[in-house]
């Protein structure tokens, strides 16, 4: 299992949070995933055998916000 933090961009309200959190945490290999909405970052546990960062990064760029 891999950790990782994410800053990502644009997040701003509550919708925000459920939109990251509920497309990433779809994603096949993703056990965990919280937004920190204040610190404009996003904790993701995952299985690096099942789904890729790429991937991960993909899918918060498909919801409208920039993963640096």
């Amino acid at each position: 299992m891999e950790n990782i933090t994410l800053n990502v961009q644009g997040m701003s309200c509550g919708h925000c949070v459920s939109s990251v959190e509920g497309s990433v945490g779809k994603l096949k290999g993703v056990e965990q995933v919280k937004v920190h909405l204040d610190a404009g970052k996003v904790d993701v546990s995952f299985d690096n055998e099942k789904v890729t960062l790429a991937e991960i990064k993909e899918t918060i760029d498909d919801q409208g916000y920039d993963v640096k």
